[in-house]
């Protein structure tokens, strides 16, 4: 056994996460978090959020390293907005089944089976499936963009709940989706908001746009993970039914201790976001860990596209 790993067999989590600290400093790295991520990992980050304002945070810091914490996709999405800059995700295997779920080949099949239709990519894809999209969302601005659409022909990629919410609020556009989504959130039945409601009588219930209709049109706000924090940390209530990962309710537990934050269900764990652990982080601090991103240059400037969009439209 190596002295290293001698010493980390006895040190806590506080003195590991001092170290992280001083490491990241001692080589100018900047650390970002997904709010999914657990909470001794967010302590540790520069910054914490949803997965595109942590791609946008990361391409206004000076550091010329950035870790991911967080999944595939959206370290990919980091190195897409800062090309210039070494981008790690802290652990390989931790992925996202709803961006993996479709490809190139299957978007770029429907689009020529259905000329002038235009391609609504979720963030939540792959930076190869981007190439062939339009334009890109986030949960928060998906309304707002496809309203300013010029087209009214809508294939909304990949999360079918999510395109439903968006149907919803844009009836003039004739919006399409496919069969996919986030499994965890979809997992959700409206049975879980009923069992909710009986154990916590009045308080608000918020939830994130993937889970399934039935459940967002039972919800008292329906939003991004930022959303749901923000409503939840603002609001004047004191009892809420958390619709999202498991993870949200904990943190929102830190930061409002005078307020009672309930799992919506308790199924509602991604393995994925919680394959990243403080090991993990301080193993790529080592460069003994983690997965460097790397896009050929012709793949990131096509996906590009459909990203420069967004911001436009946004």
């Amino acid at each position: 056994m190596r002295p290293l790993e001698k010493e980390l067999i006895t040190m806590k989590i506080p003195e590991l996460q001092q170290e992280i600290l001083r490491l990241k400093k001692e080589k100018d790295v900047c650390i970002l978090a997904h709010s999914y991520q657990t909470r001794e990992i967010t302590e540790v980050a520069d910054f914490t959020g949803d997965s595109f304002a942590l791609s946008v945070e990361a391409s206004r810091v000076k550091n010329k390293t950035v870790i991911m914490c967080g999944v595939r996709f959206m370290a990919e999405t980091v190195k897409l907005l800062s090309p210039e800059k070494t981008v790690f995700l802290a652990n390989a295997t931790a992925g996202c089944p709803m961006a993996e779920q479709m490809d190139k080949e299957m978007i770029a099949a429907f689009k020529k089976e259905n000329p002038g239709v235009t391609v609504v990519a979720y963030i939540n894809t792959t930076t190869d499936l981007k190439t062939v999209c339009d334009v890109c969302v986030t949960s928060s601005s998906a309304v707002k963009i496809v309203k300013k659409l010029p087209g009214d022909d809508i294939l909304f990629i990949p999360d079918c709940n999510l395109g439903s919410f968006v149907a919803k609020n844009v009836p003039d556009k004739n919006i399409r989706t496919l069969k996919g989504g986030c499994p965890i959130h979809a997992a959700v039945e409206y049975s879980a908001v009923e069992e909710a409601r009986m154990r916590h009588p009045g308080a608000l219930l918020l939830v994130h746009p993937e889970c399934v209709p039935k459940v967002t049109e039972a919800a008292d706000y329906v939003g991004s993970t930022k959303g749901i924090i923000d409503f939840a940390m603002n609001c004047e209530g004191r009892d809420f039914i958390i619709g999202t990962e498991i993870a949200i309710a904990s943190h929102l537990s830190y930061e409002c201790p005078g307020k009672n934050f309930y799992p919506l269900s308790k199924e509602l764990i991604c393995p994925n976001m919680k394959a990243t652990t403080l090991i993990d982080v301080y193993n790529t601090l080592l460069g003994q860990g983690g997965e460097e991103m790397i896009l050929d240059g012709e793949t990131m400037e096509k996906a590009r596209v459909c990203i420069d969009r967004m911001i436009e439209l946004g």
